[in-house]
């Protein structure tokens, strides 16, 4: 009898700790949802943007990417984003795909223009650009040195 309360009693002390540990977890995370307006941007590719990623300008989270699909008659991708209602876009505003430090996560980083009109809510970010996908840009360092190499050889070899 001794050792099933004290097993009770062990139980009950993980169970209470889980709980706590849980409300705790739930309590710091960001869940809020953004009071806010939908605009839509295209982008030749989206790699590593994914629903749910942030939407920030100068660092500063003002938003959520609420979809991805592909337009399918320009192969491009379009992407929902969902942007504080304090937050005016102006029309020349541009929108670009961005990594989190080298190895980071992407987001999505919002340049706001000089322009005194604002897109609408349900409108589009005309200017965009794609993330820069690391693999091309060292494939090309490599390739250029490998060249730069070959030329190297064969003005020694005259």
């Amino acid at each position: 009898m001794k050792n099933n309360f004290f097993e009770a009693f062990v139980g009950a002390i993980v169970l209470v700790l889980a709980t706590i540990f849980l409300i705790y977890a739930f309590t710091t995370a960001n869940f809020k949802t953004i009071d806010g307006y939908e605009v839509f941007a295209e982008f030749d590719r989206v790699d590593g943007l994914t629903v749910g990623s942030d939407v920030r300008m100068s660092g500063i989270k003002i938003g959520t990417v609420l979809s991805q699909k592909l337009n399918l008659e320009t192969y491009g991708a379009i992407i929902s984003i969902e942007i504080d209602k304090d937050i005016k876009l102006p029309i020349d505003s541009s929108a670009q795909i961005i990594s989190d430090g080298l190895l980071g996560s992407k987001f999505l980083a919002l340049i706001p223009g000089s322009d005194l009109e604002y897109i609408d809510p349900g409108g589009a970010i005309e200017f965009t650009q794609s993330p820069i996908i690391l693999e091309n840009l060292l494939g090309q360092f490599l390739f250029g040195l490998s060249n730069k190499d070959e030329e190297n050889s064969s003005s020694t070899d005259k």
